[in-house]
């Protein structure tokens, strides 16, 4: 027993819901208010709704619910905030030795920017 510990002290534990959700083939948890960096989405204005029905995994209040292989009815509703950020600049750099050659190029990632309005499941 821990010293000075009144041993009618009881914890509660407050559980978000969260779901695993596939956007552009890349995996991501997804909890209401959240921001998510996704790759460009191809016809999403800026504050349209965005649904991603593709979910494989929610947790609602410790019960974790996994598809086979998406859960039946579930879906994320999420806004777009921005259509269009590009990420950090990525340099490349090719050398071959004593050869003289020598290459550099850039590349620049194209996301849109989303925040979950809400977890449906």
């Amino acid at each position: 027993m821990i010293k000075d510990h009144p041993p009618e002290l009881t914890y509660t534990f407050i559980y978000k819901m969260y779901a695993i959700v596939e956007i552009n083939g890349q995996q991501f948890k997804a909890e209401a208010g959240q921001k998510l960096f996704v790759h460009h989405i191809e016809g999403a204005e800026n504050g349209s709704t965005v649904e991603f029905e593709k979910v494989l995994l929610v947790d609602k209040d410790g019960n974790v619910t996994v598809g086979a292989p998406t859960v039946e009815g579930a879906k994320v509703v999420c806004q777009v905030v921005s259509n269009l950020v590009k990420g950090d600049k990525v340099l490349v750099f090719h050398k071959k030795r004593r050869k003289g050659h020598r290459k550099l190029n850039g590349h620049r990632q194209q996301f849109t920017e989303l925040t979950i309005t809400e977890v449906v499941a």
